[in-house]
């Protein structure tokens, strides 16, 4: 049987987590597997498949001989590990930012820019998760009429930041429901810090999460400008501002998109609901719209809300939502593997 040595870096992450998942709800043709993460998390069992599997410290010799080496273990294992494994012939899937505007390195979403991937050299990047939900719904907009500009408003689970924030969220809200009077008025942000382990929780806010950049904008801001401008139109004119929202899964998107033409609703909604991966949730007068909610635990990108924006000539709102684990990383990834086996850019060992 024909099948792929593969690897998971980041394997006890809530990613990680979803990679293995992914990789066998969708029969990927996996021959063997290994599991690697931090030092802190070698020797813990993750299941695959119906098996054990025994997480060891990633490494250079835990990599050799993978073809197809899946890291989400953050940028630094991304920075280590993921040019030594490439350069040893294994075939980087990162979904770290380490590569993402490198020049040799295609960023990737199947569904929008597959024929990006001929040009890779043993790397390739997957898009930040908020950069994937948006882009699945430009793209089809941009075929249909070229985009002039877009603002974009995010609300991003706390799943974006990892399993520990997950865990942060559950912990601050338990904690702020023992105080309620912090919830109210402008408490002390020394008392707040005190009870949840931070001045701005997530629990009961929006807030601002990321690397503040020169100008006031954050890291996020930046990196979805960037890659979205890498994937779709240089020239594409994108401002975004992020948020952090208490939710655990599940990114919200609320996209105003001018175009350089007329478009009606109507044109925009027929386009986006023939579109690979999009699904329409667009009935507000049944109460269906994109919500995180609705998007967990699903493929698709969830659009909705579509109607004029009469502030500019030619103007369309809409919402996008995501599964940020699943489309917006894990998915997005192994739908790259997948698409790279189909296309005959990497040969299979037989078994």
């Amino acid at each position: 049987m024909a099948g792929y040595h593969v690897a998971v870096v980041g394997a006890t992450g809530a990613v990680g987590q979803t990679v293995l998942r992914v990789l066998e709800e969708r029969a990927f043709p996996v021959a063997s597997l290994r599991v690697t993460a931090t030092e802190r998390s070698a020797g813990r069992p993750v299941s695959f498949r119906g098996e054990a599997h025994t997480v060891v410290e990633t490494s250079q010799d835990a990599l050799r001989g993978v073809q197809i080496a899946f890291f989400g273990g953050g940028d630094g294992a991304s920075e280590r590990f993921a040019r030594r494994a490439a350069a040893s012939g294994t075939l980087v899937i990162d979904k770290s930012s380490t590569f993402r505007m490198e020049p040799d390195v295609p960023l990737v979403i199947p569904e929008v820019n597959r024929p990006a991937l001929r040009a890779h050299r043993g790397i390739i990047a997957n898009p930040n998760c908020s950069t994937i939900a948006m882009v699945m719904a430009l793209a089809p907009l941009h075929d249909l009429v070229p985009i002039r500009r877009v603002v974009a408003c995010t609300y991003q689970s706390a799943s974006g930041a990892g399993r520990d924030a997950m865990d942060a969220l559950l912990d601050q809200s338990r904690r702020l429901l023992d105080r309620p009077d912090l919830l109210r008025g402008r408490p002390e942000r020394a008392e707040v810090e005190r009870v949840t382990g931070t001045p701005l929780p997530v629990a009961f806010n929006a807030v601002a999460q990321w690397t503040w950049m020169p100008g006031g904008i954050t890291e996020e801001e930046d990196k979805m400008v960037r890659e979205t401008r890498k994937i779709m139109d240089a020239d594409l004119g994108i401002s975004v501002t992020t948020v952090r929202v208490p939710v655990l899964i599940g990114h919200l998107i609320a996209l105003h998109v001018e175009f350089a033409g007329p478009v009606s609703v109507e044109r925009a909604r027929a386009h986006l609901a023939a579109a690979p991966g999009v699904e329409m949730a667009d009935d507000w007068e049944r109460g269906i719209y994109p919500t995180p909610l609705d998007a967990t635990g699903r493929d698709a990108c969830l659009v909705g809300r579509l109607r004029p924006d009469p502030t500019v000539p030619h103007g369309v709102c809409l919402l996008a939502a995501t599964d940020n684990l699943r489309k917006g990383a894990a998915l997005n990834a192994v739908q790259i593997a997948e698409a790279v086996v189909e296309d005959g850019l990497l040969a299979a060992s037989r078994v």
